[in-house]
């Protein structure tokens, strides 16, 4: 399916789930329990279309970046060497007496193709089944594997895409001064007169200082031989990805101790309680009167960049909303690489952002995330340790990262907080 048909696919899951409440309004009456549960699932079909789409639009990318470059050069397998198959009464002298059932099926099962009916004695090939080792089981392979890994989606990390990322080279952090507080404005006065003398000026600065990050694997040399897969390719993208969304709670929720400071925690060394609107909300859901006010609570120069956060279970309570003409705040985006949009900005969609909808919580951020600042000291890299578990026949895989973040201009945000 083309990223085309998904957008296409994605916009009438969308507008269904619409439909289903409108004839609620319509009839006048509460939505049942059944369409409930249709709604929910449009809006995930949706969503996984939409996940989809990214997918193939990162693949393109990727591919375009394969074309222009040296491309890989990996030595092809040798086809004789993969095909080559152990001599089978070699095999059979080296297995030990302790040899399991499945090894021998498989090793039987070898030896037929090879040889052909004559391995068995006359009685063995008189009447041949399955359920028998003797009567033909060790001939069944016993498992065919797929290579292919059953997981579960990955969840969506995307703070650094749309922050500011700044490497540390030298040094073990990062500052920057910043204008704490402004001039007084000027005075009205007369030709020879300089105006009152101004104490408000105030200068400060900011300061990141990237934390380590780490993660150990262990992995028995024989699973890496063996496996259907490649294991140690799988370590690595998986640490990868495991060091991806520590950074984006970081990013989101984090302390700010040995930890990056996040847009939703309420701190006066980044963004205060003062940046908060609940206003137009309730107590445990979020109205679009809300959203409006936190809108204007943003100062227009900062609209060209800025973009919501929010968890999915809030942009489902928004997916329903309506201005006072009747028209859903919910705009779906129908053209590829064009995002979805609320009140004319993007939104992105993250299951790291609270979703607990009660009185006083965070549910949603708007801002220009270029004011969120990430100091890279040491890119995330992958040790291979070969000798160290060399006594228990191990490998060790260590994964390891330097970094931190925090919001610099507090003015550029505004979280949206329920009643």
């Amino acid at each position: 399916m083309t990223i085309k048909e998904l957008m296409e696919k994605r916009a009438k899951a969308i507008a269904d789930a619409r439909a289903l409440y409108e004839k609620a309004e319509q009839e006048k009456r509460e939505a049942t329990a059944e369409e409930h549960e249709q709604f929910d699932k449009l809006m995930d079909d949706a969503q996984s279309c939409a996940d989809d789409a990214k997918r193939l639009e990162r693949l393109a990318t990727q591919e375009a970046e394969l074309e222009t470059s040296a491309g890989r050069r990996t030595a092809p397998e040798d086809p004789e060497k993969r095909n080559q198959l152990p001599d089978p009464e070699t095999a059979s002298a080296a297995a030990p007496a302790g040899e399991d059932r499945a090894e021998k099926r498989m090793e039987t099962f070898r030896r037929f193709l090879a040889n052909g009916p004559t391995i068995f004695s006359a009685e063995e090939v008189r009447a041949l089944q399955a359920d028998s080792d003797i009567l033909g089981g060790y001939m069944v392979p016993p498992m065919q594997f797929v290579n292919e890994l059953i997981k579960a989606v990955d969840d969506l990390v995307f703070i650094r895409k749309i922050a500011r990322v700044i490497p540390v080279t030298t040094g073990d952090s990062l500052g920057a001064p910043s204008l704490d507080a402004d001039p007084a404005d000027a005075d009205w006065t007369a030709e020879i007169a300089t105006g009152s003398e101004d104490s408000t000026m105030a200068i400060g600065k900011r300061e990141l200082h990237p934390h380590p990050l780490a993660k150990r694997i262990k992995s028995s040399n024989k699973l890496i031989r063996v496996s259907a897969i490649p294991v140690e390719q799988l370590v690595r993208e998986r640490l990868a990805y495991k060091f991806g969304v520590t950074e984006e709670k970081g990013f989101l929720t984090g302390s700010g101790a040995n930890q990056p400071l996040g847009v939703f925690t309420a701190s006066d060394d980044g963004i205060s309680t003062g940046r908060d609107v609940s206003t137009g909300n309730a107590e445990t859901e979020i109205k679009a009167d809300g959203l409006v006010n936190a809108k204007y609570a943003l100062k227009g120069q900062y609209w060209g960049r800025a973009q919501w956060v929010f968890h999915r279970d809030g942009l489902k309570q928004i997916a329903l909303m309506k201005d006072g003409n009747g028209q859903y705040m919910f705009q779906t985006s129908m053209r590829e690489g064009q995002p979805d949009r609320l009140l004319n900005f993007p939104f992105n969609m993250s299951e790291y952002a609270p979703n607990t909808f009660t009185t006083g919580l965070y549910v949603g951020v708007l801002g220009d995330f270029d004011n969120y600042w990430i100091a890279d000291a040491l890119n995330m890299t992958v040790q291979r340790l070969a000798e160290l578990y060399a006594e228990t026949n191990q490998v060790g895989f260590i994964g390891r990262m330097e970094l931190d973040g925090m919001p610099v201009l507090e003015e550029a945000f505004v979280r949206v907080t329920l009643a």
